[in-house]
């Protein structure tokens, strides 16, 4: 029988194989710590009071649920007095969060979106947590906004937490893929799969249909031609499937393959804005995550990754998964554009 390997052995072998140093590894020890405590809030759903809005809004004008709030808390309070930090920034705060004097300073910056999917909460549907971790640039005390505009490249760490029937850490330090889940009995996360690979084509995509009549006329023709299945030209049968909760959907793709999409849209550009989903605290960590698994991650017309962040909060077009259906999507947009072929 193979001895189960806990999170804290699978750290400690990467330190010893000088992969991560021991900062990190405390650090990812400390953000799985208070997943943990995230997962044991979410499984009392109503039991536990956790259910319905906070009364309040985020930076984003979006109505807060009470398990926004305790779940952006409990990293706040993990991740301020262990050394292993400069400083922090949630999706659901306009400004980084500074590590109080009282404590020592480490030498990385952590991002997170504390509760990703929370519309699912009152409906009993998987939702998680993403986090995104940089290095602080030599010389500074007091990190802000500007230190932590990163392209994605510059990651040091990545990952996601499931809570769902199980809890699912999903991690990469950029040499591959591991999932750990969680055993509520021991309270320890242990490694269930290495080097977990997406495969390069697939028969599924995820997608938010609704907004189908706002796309651009790239997507139109991309998501038409997966719709006509065996009479179209791609000349085989798609299954759609949507959660509405990216972390979810991310997973299944990490799980059997897959392709998810939130392309830029008339509503979207209406308002102003530049994309739906948060580069920072969404695009960046889940790119760099597909990618280690041998995906792919664009706008529909750039690398994710290689994007240089203007803003801490900047939203960015999402196209990720299975390398070859993300490759054509975005072939198709950049001949829209004039830019190719």
């Amino acid at each position: 029988m193979t001895k189960s390997i806990s999170l804290i052995q699978f750290l400690i072998e990467a330190k010893r194989a000088e992969r991560i140093t021991g900062e990190l590894s405390l650090l990812i020890e400390v953000v799985a710590r208070a997943c943990k405590r995230i997962s044991v809030a979410t499984g009392k759903g109503a039991l536990g009071g956790v259910l319905g809005n906070a009364g309040s809004d985020n930076v984003q004008g979006e109505a807060q649920k009470k398990l926004d709030v305790i779940s952006n808390e409990i990293l706040l309070e993990a991740n301020a007095w262990g050394g292993h930090l400069a400083a922090c920034a949630s999706e659901e705060m306009e400004d980084p969060q500074p590590i109080p004097d009282a404590y020592p300073k480490g030498h990385h910056l952590l991002l997170f979106d504390p509760l990703d999917g929370s519309s699912n909460i009152d409906v009993n549907v998987s939702v998680g947590t993403i986090f995104s971790v940089l290095r602080c640039p030599d010389g500074v005390t007091e990190a802000t906004t500007a230190d932590f505009l990163q392209p994605g490249t510059e990651q040091v760490a990545a990952g996601y937490v499931v809570y769902g029937p199980s809890t699912l850490l999903v991690l990469t330090f950029g040499h591959g893929v591991s999932e750990f889940t969680l055993d509520r009995e021991i309270g320890s996360f242990i490694l269930t799969k290495r080097d977990i690979t997406i495969p390069a084509d697939t028969g599924e995509f995820a997608i938010n249909m609704s907004n189908q009549r706002h796309w651009e006329a790239p997507m139109q023709r991309y998501v038409g031609e997966l719709l006509a299945g065996t009479e179209g030209p791609r000349g085989r049968d798609f299954n759609m499937r949507w959660v509405a909760s990216m972390v979810a959907d991310v997973h299944r793709i990490i799980t059997r393959g897959g392709v998810f999409f939130y392309p830029l849209d008339a509503k979207i550009t209406g308002k102003g804005a530049t994309g739906k989903l948060r580069l920072m605290y969404e695009a960046n960590p889940m790119a760099f995550i597909v990618e280690q698994a041998g995906g792919a991650a664009t706008t529909g017309r750039e690398r994710i990754m290689e994007i240089r962040p203007t803003g801490l909060h900047q939203r960015v077009p999402v196209f990720l998964g299975s390398k070859n259906e993300v490759e054509i999507a975005t072939r198709y947009h950049l001949e829209a554009d004039g830019t190719r072929g």
